[in-house]
C-alpha cells in the first residue's frame, strides 16, 4: 500500500497529517509513504526529516498522488465552489479533482455541514473517511481527533485571551497593594472547555463554567471552578448517547440566558466553546451581554468557524466593541501546529494500524468495526454513512 501525505493549502492551516514518528511506524508495517514537499513546513518538519524516517518526497501534489492508494490530510479538500471564491486564500485549486477513482481519503471533512461534498466524493469514486465522526467509545480514544485538537484549542484560547487582556490573571500581593485575580467564565465544558478551565486556574484566575449537561458539573468542580447552570428536569436529558450536548428547548434557553447574562456582566474573560455536531453554533453571548461587560474585558469564541457563540465575533479577526475585545481566530489548533500535528498524526496511525497487514503492508478495513463504519462516508461510489441519509 502507498500512502500520500499532502500539503495543506488553506491559508490558516499549518498542521500536517503525518510526522516522522508516524511515517517510521507506517514504513515498519511495510507501507510506502510519499510526502509532498513542504507538507511539514508549518509544523517545522523539514523534508529531510520525513526522508530520514523512510518517506519519499514528491515535488507536488500530483506527483504524490500517482499510484497512491490512500491520501492523508488534515482538512477537507478544496472543492470547486471554494476555488472560485477567493484564490488568494488557497495555494492551488480544486484538490478533489487531483484525486482518482478508487483512492481512499482520510481527513477532517466536516460532512454534516458540507453535505454536498459527500456527493462529490461519491461521484469521484473516492472512499472518504471523516475522522471527526469517530465514535466516542473507550477503545477509540486514541483515534479521537476532535478531543486531541480541542484540548489544544482550549489551552490556546486562554493564552490568546491573556495576550489581549491588559491585566494580570493571578492575585498578586505586593508592597504597593494587592492585585485582584481575574474572573474567567468558560461556556461549554467539553474537552476544550475543561482544558480552558484548567489552564486559567493554573494561571491563577478565579474560574466558573457552564454547560447544559449535568455530568459536567462534577468535572468542572474537580478542576476547582464554580459551576453555573439552571438545573431542572430538562437538564437530565441534555446529553446524547455519543456524549455530545443536545440542543435545549426555547424555554430552557431563556432561563439559562438570564442566569448567564447576570454572570457574564461580572467577568473579565469569557471563553466560548459550545458546538453541536452538524449544526450552526448556538448564540450564547448576545449584544446586550457584550455591552454589560467592563471595558478591557475579553471574549474568545472557539466556535467562530461554525457561526460563533458570540453574536459579534468575526472569523479571523479580533474586534473591539465599546472596549470589549472579541477574539475570533480561525483554526485555534493550528496556532499550536507542532503539538497539534503530532497528536493528529498519531490519531490517524492508531486508526489505520489495526487494519494493516504487517507482513505485506496491505490494508483491509473491517466494516464490522464501528471505528471504521462510524467514520466512512462514501464507498465504491455510494454514500453509506447513516447520518448523511437522515432528512432534517
Amino acid at each position: 500500500m502507498k500512502i500520500a501525505v499532502l500539503k495543506e493549502r488553506r491559508a490558516d492551516e499549518r498542521r500536517v497529517a503525518a510526522t516522522p514518528e508516524t511515517v517510521k511506524k507506517f514504513v515498519g508495517l511495510g507501507v510506502n509513504v510519499v510526502v509532498e514537499a513542504g507538507a511539514g513546513t508549518g509544523a517545522f518538519i523539514a523534508n529531510s526529516d520525513f526522508q530520514d524516517a523512510g518517506a519519499t518526497i514528491a515535488a507536488n501534489a500530483d506527483a504524490a498522488l500517482i499510484d497512491a492508494d490512500m491520501v492523508l490530510k488534515v482538512r477537507r479538500p478544496i472543492m470547486a465552489d471554494e476555488e472560485a471564491e477567493d484564490g488568494a486564500q488557497f495555494d492551488g485549486g480544486n484538490e478533489l479533482a487531483q484525486m482518482r477513482k478508487g483512492q481512499t481519503l482520510i481527513a477532517m471533512l466536516n460532512p454534516l455541514i458540507r453535505r454536498a461534498d459527500c456527493d462529490a466524493y461519491a461521484a469521484a469514486g473516492v472512499d472518504a473517511f471523516a475522522m471527526e465522526l469517530m465514535p466516542r467509545i473507550s477503545r477509540a480514544q486514541s483515534m479521537d481527533v476532535l478531543s486531541s485538537q480541542a484540548n489544544l484549542a482550549g489551552y490556546k484560547s486562554v493564552l490568546d485571551a491573556t495576550e489581549e487582556f491588559n491585566r494580570a490573571l493571578p492575585m498578586m500581593m505586593t508592597a504597593a497593594g494587592t492585585i485582584a485575580p481575574a474572573k474567567v467564565f468558560v461556556m461549554g465544558a467539553g474537552v476544550a472547555g475543561l482544558q480552558a478551565i484548567a489552564t486559567a486556574r493554573r494561571l491563577g484566575a478565579v474560574v466558573s463554567a457552564t454547560d447544559v449537561r449535568p455530568v459536567a458539573k462534577e468535572q468542572v468542580q474537580s478542576l476547582g471552578a464554580n459551576f453555573v447552570m439552571v438545573e431542572d428536569e430538562e437538564t437530565a436529558q441534555a446529553e446524547t448517547e455519543a456524549g455530545y450536548a443536545k440542543e435545549m428547548s426555547a424555554e430552557y434557553q431563556k432561563k439559562q440566558a438570564a442566569l448567564i447574562a447576570e454572570t457574564i456582566a461580572k467577568q473579565d474573560i469569557v471563553i466560548c466553546t459550545a458546538l453541536i455536531p452538524g449544526r450552526a453554533a448556538p448564540i450564547l453571548v448576545d449584544e446586550a451581554m457584550v455591552a454589560s461587560m467592563k471595558p478591557g474585558s475579553v471574549i474568545v469564541d472557539l466556535a467562530v468557524e461554525n457561526g460563533g457563540n458570540c453574536a459579534l465575533s468575526k472569523m479571523g479577526e479580533v474586534v473591539e466593541v465599546d472596549g470589549v475585545k472579541i477574539i475570533g481566530h480561525s483554526n485555534f489548533p493550528a496556532r499550536l501546529a507542532v503539538d497539534a500535528s503530532n497528536l493528529y498524526a498519531r490519531n490517524l496511525y492508531n486508526f489505520l494500524a489495526p487494519h494493516i497487514d504487517g507482513e505485506n503492508g496491505s490494508l483491509s478495513f473491517d466494516f464490522e468495526d464501528e471505528t471504521v463504519s462510524g467514520v466512512c462516508l462514501t464507498k465504491d461510489g455510494a454514500i453509506i454513512h447513516p447520518m448523511l441519509s437522515k432528512k432534517e
